[in-house]
């Protein structure tokens, strides 16, 4: 019956601590831009540039016992999701995206500046998420440059650490507020007009 215990003790002390222990994850987000669109432009062209200036690929960690070992990051084809997402609204307002050396088209480059995701650090598993992210937008014509950064956040409560599903669901939706920010600016749109 010791023994049994022993074991039995030993087999939930295991359970436990690879339940401290996360895995990393990788997030196939898809934002997008989720305000209607109105037509405001007459076919002007205009360059797209999307990138991802952040300086680090890691958005966070998923807390546990051993952090360092539950990285989040995004999928690479995330930024050209970003790019066909920023295409068609462009194309809902009026422009006409057009290759990059076209003469006389305007342009928008749009960066991927910054997507965190803080959860506690004392924590054994993760019981908070605050997830922001931030996109960093320039607009310019012949003779006039327009430079916007365009944030949005959340804070999320969890009684249990969200999986993969559920952390990609998060951060899209944070990505999709700031993204659609972008072409709520008059001043971008105002400055592809030209």
């Amino acid at each position: 019956m010791l023994k049994l215990s022993r074991w039995l003790w030993v087999a939930g002390l295991a359970a436990l601590l690879v339940g401290c222990a996360h895995s990393p994850q990788q997030l196939n987000v898809k934002p997008s831009v989720t305000m209607p669109l109105n037509q405001v432009a007459r076919q002007q062209p205009v360059v797209v540039t999307v990138q991802d200036s952040r300086s680090s690929p890691v958005l966070g960690t998923r807390g546990g016992l051993y952090p360092e070992t539950s990285n989040l990051t995004i999928n690479p084809q995330a930024i050209g999701h970003v790019r066909q997402q920023v295409e068609q609204a462009l194309g809902k307002l009026g422009f006409q995206v057009v290759p990059q050396g076209t003469p006389n088209a305007n342009s928008l480059v749009v960066s991927l500046a910054e997507l965190s995701y803080v959860s506690p650090k004392e924590a054994v598993y993760v019981t908070q998420a605050d997830i922001g992210a931030a996109f960093a937008a320039e607009a310019r014509s012949a003779n006039q440059r327009y430079n916007g950064r365009y944030s949005a956040s959340a804070q999320h409560r969890f009684g249990y650490p969200p999986n993969q599903a559920t952390n990609t669901r998060l951060a899209t939706e944070v990505m999709s507020d700031a993204l659609s920010r972008i072409f709520k600016d008059p001043e971008i749109i105002r400055i592809l007009q030209q």
